[in-house]
């Protein structure tokens, strides 16, 4: 079975400086804002490929101390990791490990780290041998 969508929940405050990181980190990928909705446009719905979204952005209002998370992008390509931490660093988010091999997952585990601005840890990989 595979994943279908992702929701990740964000406090309120950070919801607009978070949507738009997420909008420059994953550039890379081919990610847009496809659609927006909520009261306030508090929802925000992302996608690679402009018919489907599958990644969310929801700001929710209360206490600032919300769990944080991590998340894996697949990238075909070794350049696109190396592009999307330059892109996510480059937009204010904060280095949680720069592109390189994690042998220790197996020999071709190539991904880069970065936080993005409430602290979740987002990652971009690619599986296969360089070309």
């Amino acid at each position: 079975m595979t994943i279908d969508h992702t929701s990740l929940l964000v406090p309120i405050e950070k919801y607009a400086e978070v949507l738009t990181w997420y909008l420059a980190a994953l550039t890379p990928l081919g990610y847009t804002k496809i659609v927006t909705f909520g009261e306030n446009g508090e929802v925000a719905g992302l996608s690679d490929n402009g018919q489907r979204a599958d990644w969310w952005i929801i700001g929710i209002p209360g206490p600032n101390n919300i769990l944080s998370s991590h998340t894996a992008f697949l990238a075909e390509g070794r350049d696109t990791v190396d592009s999307f931490y330059a892109c996510a660093i480059a937009a204010g988010g904060t280095d949680n490990g720069a592109p390189g091999l994690r042998p220790h997952y197996h020999a071709n585990y190539y991904a880069a780290f970065v936080k993005d601005p409430v602290g979740n840890n987002v990652e971009v990989v690619c599986h296969v041998p360089p070309i």
